[in-house]
């Protein structure tokens, strides 16, 4: 970072900047982005999908200014500051005179370019991948004790992004198991795991809430080639669009010839192989594999000073990608410029709409912490997301928006027609279903627990603990119970409801923080004859039953 920056560079990274800040101000959120939004207004050490860094950068935004370029603002300076950082770590003379093909390449990529102002997890996933890059390299060259302590920052500036990250660091780790050995690259891991020490601290807090989601409770699909393997494949082409064959050629001629460069070939084809033998069990997100457009970049900007046929390619096919990209995104502003009908579009509108019907009104939406946030954010009224066992926990299954909403008259929000008071129609023609309910009430943190695994048999007596979280008591006449049936990939194939009995009849609510304890048969399954996961829930007062307890494995 010591070289002088060619002027060009400079223009060209600030044309990006600026470019980026107007996008921002003009495009309105999209669903995740208003989600992260909802994480930061009430900032802390983690959330139920993800680490607490995305939630930090849009609290930061918002200090600068308002709307969406408050929530943006940190996503277009760090995305700035990566590419400065990737030209920094590039050692070459030469460089100096491919300034414009750097950032051919750079901003060709398909989503490193979407990154560049959408504030989501792999915002500063990127960054910090790009940051711990340039501090090894400075590392390997000179170990010592400052390197030491700021490669450990960045490791924990990394997982506190997103939890990929452990890939990055651990592929990079294994490139050089010298490293084992060094008293600094010790002292490195030391400082980042003091430093997340603040979110082991809220997992323990909150049952690793996050943790199980993510590797234990998520419902999946049985294997498809197609859907998963194959999209796998079409991610890897997406990641960068049509100069794809000249990057993947660039990354399997290179040849590991230092350490540095060890690293980065470890930290691509990790991944690489590593989703890719997910691939097997799930579908791949683009998303999830897109930290390795950071040593791509240094790994193709590099081949690219050496060889001119794919100097060339990369060029001219980089400039169309750009042509398209630059289109598409004015298309997220201006809808008729749009190929696709975008989530971008259409939401401030229907949200005017339904304010237009209700005014300061609390919304209660079913099943969507998509559309929560969303009218949140560009209402200002109070939002609640009452997810149902159709659909998953979340950021509002643990935080206080639920309290927000109780005992007062709310837009019930759905996409059912049956009961209808009132119906918004999106520019699309997709329709929201309202209904007004006077005196709202749910006890969605309620817990039902059985002990595991579990021995099933239609008919057979079964016992379950009903845990009360909540600060007041609740009257057990408000309360119904079913049993959902899953596959050995967690989808419910089976509700079926069941009478629980308490042992003291005479028991009618249950105290605040409290445990009672049920007995129930279970009754036979209708179309799952062979359970493989079985999960209690509760229904309380008419609302659809809730997902309540965590799915239990069955011997």
């Amino acid at each position: 970072m010591k070289s002088k920056l060619p002027q060009i560079f400079i223009v060209i990274l600030g044309i990006g900047f600026l470019i980026n800040l107007l996008q921002s101000y003009f495009t309105p959120l999209i669903f995740d982005e208003a989600y992260y939004w909802h994480f930061a207004e009430k900032m802390s050490w983690g959330y139920f999908d993800h680490p607490p860094l995305v939630a930090l950068l849009i609290k930061i935004s918002s200090f600068f200014f308002d709307g969406e370029l408050g929530v943006r603002f940190m996503s277009c300076v760090l995305s700035t500051a990566t590419l400065f950082i990737l030209w920094s770590t590039i050692d070459n003379p030469k460089k100096k005179d491919y300034v414009i093909h750097f950032f051919v390449l750079a901003y060709s990529m398909t989503l490193l370019n979407a990154y560049g102002f959408f504030t989501l997890p792999d915002t500063p996933l990127l960054f910090f991948t790009a940051l711990l890059l340039y501090v090894y390299k400075r590392f390997i060259e000179k170990p010592n004790l400052f390197w030491g302590i700021i490669m450990g920052i960045t490791m924990a500036g990394l997982m506190y992004s997103k939890y990929h990250a452990a890939l990055v660091i651990i592929f990079i780790l294994l490139s050089n198991l010298k490293l084992v050995f060094n008293k600094y690259a010790w002292l490195s891991v030391f400082v980042a795991l003091v430093c997340y020490i603040p979110h082991f601290i809220w997992l323990s807090q909150n049952e690793f809430v996050t943790i199980n989601y993510h590797l234990f409770d998520r419902p999946n699909d049985p294997y498809n080639f197609k859907k998963y393997t194959l999209g796998y494949f079409v991610n890897l082409v997406a990641l960068f669009g049509l100069t794809f064959p000249w990057v993947y050629w660039a990354l399997f001629k290179t040849k590991a010839n230092d350490k540095f460069i060890r690293a980065l070939l470890f930290l691509v084809y990790g991944v690489l192989i590593f989703f890719f033998i997910s691939s097997f069990n799930r579908r791949i997100q683009t998303q999830w594999i897109i930290v390795i457009s950071i040593p791509l970049i240094i790994i193709v900007f590099r081949f690219m000073m050496e060889n001119e046929i794919v100097k060339k390619w990369i060029y001219r096919l980089g400039l169309v990608n750009i042509a398209i990209i630059l289109y598409l995104r004015i298309g997220l502003v201006y809808e008729p410029m749009s190929p696709i009908y975008y989530e971008t579009h259409g939401n401030i509108g229907l949200v005017e709409d339904v304010i237009t019907e209700v005014g300061d009104m609390p919304l209660v939406f079913e099943n969507s912490y998509r559309n929560a946030p969303m009218f949140a954010f560009y209402s200002g009224n109070n939002t609640y997301s009452l997810n149902n066992e159709s659909y998953r926990r979340n950021q509002y299954s643990i935080d206080d928006s639920e309290s927000k909403v109780q005992h007062q008259k709310i837009l019930y929000l759905s996409g059912r027609s049956s009961d209808a008071d009132v119906t918004f129609t999106k520019e699309d023609s997709s329709k929201m279903y309202g209904k007004y309910i006077d005196n709202f009430e749910s006890f969605r943190k309620l817990k039902t627990l059985m002990e595991e695994p579990i021995d099933f048999k239609a008919g057979q007596e079964q016992t379950f603990k009903l845990y009360n979280p909540y600060d007041f008591d609740i009257d057990l006449n408000k309360l119904r119970f079913n049993v959902a049936y899953m596959t050995d990939f967690k989808i419910v194939r089976d509700r079926l409801p069941i009478k629980p009995k308490l042992e003291d009849t005479n028991v009618t609510s249950i105290s605040a923080k409290d445990t009672l304890t049920y007995t129930f048969k279970f009754p036979k399954p209708k179309e799952l004859k062979d359970p493989k996961y079985i999960r209690i829930g509760i229904m309380e007062n008419g609302l659809n039953y809730g997902i309540n307890g965590t799915n239990t494995k069955v011997k």
